[in-house]
């Protein structure tokens, strides 16, 4: 029997009565709350004018169904002229003793370019609001990565912080033939969660001329290696699979991630943004379908030893 994940539904649509949920109900971070058999998950939304928002909702994993949803995103949008003024999105929740510090995609409107995205991270205490630490971006870029910086994942291991984020290559759309744009995968780590140093080589890069995108890590500890899920890009998002014994130097393994696009239906034209919650001995895979989260919020499931047997049978 070939190991693959289970594939539960559709579990979450955009909400025209929800207003930062209207359009989208795009990529997201999830982690176990308080009550047992809840999740709590952050999700990208959008409003009617396109803008992304970072809302919670409430999903049961017993029921398989959405309980709550927020009415209002935890954050608001930048201040006019900042780095996030146009949206908020892809966020990633890492928990310190009594701080939780949100790292998030901030979005502007570009002229020659359609966009430019920074890192921007808020934090809060002891359960209370989240507050952006600086209105300005985290200081990642560089002479090498020097045009922008998108989703990210951050775990605590050894007394460090680690960081796998997207980072852009370069703008395309030149030739005919030119994609608009190619960006890949990089690695920072930190002594405080603050202040990041940028590792010089690319974690996962591009498997041929056909790629030009590589987004949204997820990076668990699984057996004592690190294990990423992500999304690659040809002519479609698919979901990509990366295994490492460091966390810097990878082996994609793509063909083990174990879950494809449907034949028809919500998730049959691309299958994105895979978030991994891991509880008891299950997990959890949240993802995104059709039109990077236009069609909504799925999710999927495997038990431990069927997700071993799929990463090093």
């Amino acid at each position: 029997m070939r190991a693959e994940w289970e594939k539960r539904g559709l579990i979450l649509e955009p909400q025209k009565d929800v207003w930062w949920l209207a359009s989208c109900a795009g990529a997201c971070f999830a982690r176990t709350a308080a009550q047992e058999n809840i999740v709590e998950i952050y999700v990208s939304g959008r409003d009617v004018k396109g803008r992304s928002h970072i809302g919670v909702v409430l999903f049961d994993l017993c029921e398989e169904k959405v309980t709550h949803i927020a009415p209002d995103p935890v954050l608001p949008l930048g201040e006019k002229g900042s780095f996030d003024e146009n949206g908020t999105s892809y966020p990633y929740l890492a928990s310190y003793q009594d701080t939780d510090y949100l790292y998030y995609t901030g979005w502007i409107q570009g002229v020659q370019v359609r966009w430019y995205n920074d890192l921007g991270l808020a934090v809060r205490k002891n359960g209370g609001e989240f507050r952006r630490l600086s209105r300005a971006p985290l200081p990642l870029r560089n002479d090498r990565d020097f045009i922008g910086i998108g989703s990210s994942c951050v775990l605590r291991h050894n007394e460090r912080w680690l960081m796998w984020y997207t980072r852009f290559e370069r703008w395309g759309g030149d030739l005919a033939t030119d994609h608009e744009h190619y960006y890949n995968i990089k690695f920072a780590s930190s002594e405080d969660g603050l202040a990041w140093r940028p590792h010089a080589d690319v974690c996962i890069d591009f498997a041929d001329a056909a790629e030009y995108a590589l987004a949204k890590p997820c990076v668990l500890l699984i057996e004592g290696r690190f294990v990423m899920w992500y999304s690659y890009r040809g002519m479609s998002y698919l979901p990509g699979l990366a295994v490492s014994e460091d966390g810097v130097h990878w082996r994609r393994h793509d063909t083990r991630a174990g879950i494809a696009p449907s034949a028809q239906g919500w998730d049959s034209a691309m299958l994105c943004y895979p978030f991994i919650l891991e509880r008891n001995e299950d997990f959890f895979m949240f993802y995104n379908g059709n039109g990077y989260g236009a069609s909504g919020l799925g999710f999927a499931r495997i038990s431990r030893r069927m997700l071993l047997r799929l990463l090093y049978d």
